[in-house]
């Protein structure tokens, strides 16, 4: 199978980029600096919303959906580099993952978000990403492919993303990733939303963002399973059979957050995981 990879940033302010732009008093403050940006973003479009290039990620947190070259399935989910790198290490080593595996991207709201993000950064900190900007003009076999396929285009499948296209690429139509995954049965987010995490980095709490956006990448995963199923490309069985090796790898990670998280599955779904174990045993 292709390599599937799906990704989600978290950010907070570029509080060294906003000193650059605006010559702030060396004496203000990161927090007081933020506020005067967040205040001015309020008065100009009337949402706290930074700009997509004064976003700098704080996080990465992928989930990697493989088979190893005896067949053997492997599901790994975590946050790119330790707590203590800096943005350019995790987004060069996002897109080295891209570099090594040529993978399925798949986001929520990545083309509207978290990929414009990504480019804006990477080109900030001299990030390269030959693989993910390929785009069919380099003459050979491989490259031409990504002509007609690439991570790039919106409407190519290269890189997916699943809130765009379900909505029929209107965004009057997009759901939010939190209430399909717990429609569908999924646990949803886990104690944190993204207004929150400015708030939490303040306060020391990179850890517990990295853990919520490793929660989102895996939601995001699960739903991708569902979409799935609805477009044939699994089978009721391998659906739930899926859904029951995700939760199997989730109970041997380490982490708090993913005892919480598994016991968040709907009781109706979780009867049926339940019965298809038990037909297997």
């Amino acid at each position: 199978m292709t390599p599937v990879l799906v990704f989600d940033i978290e950010t907070i302010p570029d509080v060294a980029g906003l000193r650059r732009l605006h010559g702030h008093a060396a004496t203000l403050s990161d927090a007081e600096i933020a506020d005067l940006a967040f205040a001015a973003r309020r008065e100009k479009t009337g949402s706290d919303f930074m700009p997509h290039y004064l976003q700098r990620i704080a996080a990465i947190s992928c989930v990697m959906r493989r088979n190893q070259r005896d067949g053997t399935p492997v599901f790994h989910v975590g946050s790119l580099g330790r707590p203590e790198d800096d943005e350019a290490t995790l987004i060069q080593k996002f897109f080295e993952l891209i570099e090594k595996y040529t993978p399925q991207l798949v986001s929520w709201n990545g083309g509207g978000f978290d990929l414009p993000v990504l480019h804006y950064r990477a080109m900030v900190h001299g990030v390269t990403a030959p693989r993910y900007w390929e785009m069919g003009d380099g003459g050979d076999v491989d490259s031409r492919d990504f002509k007609w396929n690439n991570y790039i285009s919106r409407y190519h499948m290269r890189h997916l993303d699943l809130m765009d296209l379900l909505a029929m690429y209107q965004p009057r139509a997009s759901a939010p990733l939190d209430e399909l995954a717990r429609l569908c049965g999924f646990p949803g987010k886990l104690g944190m939303d993204g207004s929150k995490v400015w708030e939490a980095y303040q306060q020391g709490e990179l850890p517990a963002i990295r853990a919520y956006c490793e929660t989102d990448v895996v939601n995001t995963y699960l739903v991708y399973c569902r979409f799935q199923l609805m477009r044939g490309g699994f089978t009721q069985a391998e659906f739930l059979k899926e859904v029951a090796f995700v939760q199997e790898t989730l109970a041997a990670e380490a982490g708090e957050h993913w005892g919480e998280y598994l016991e968040g599955f709907d009781p109706t779904l979780q009867a049926q995981l339940e019965q298809l174990l038990e037909s297997e045993s």
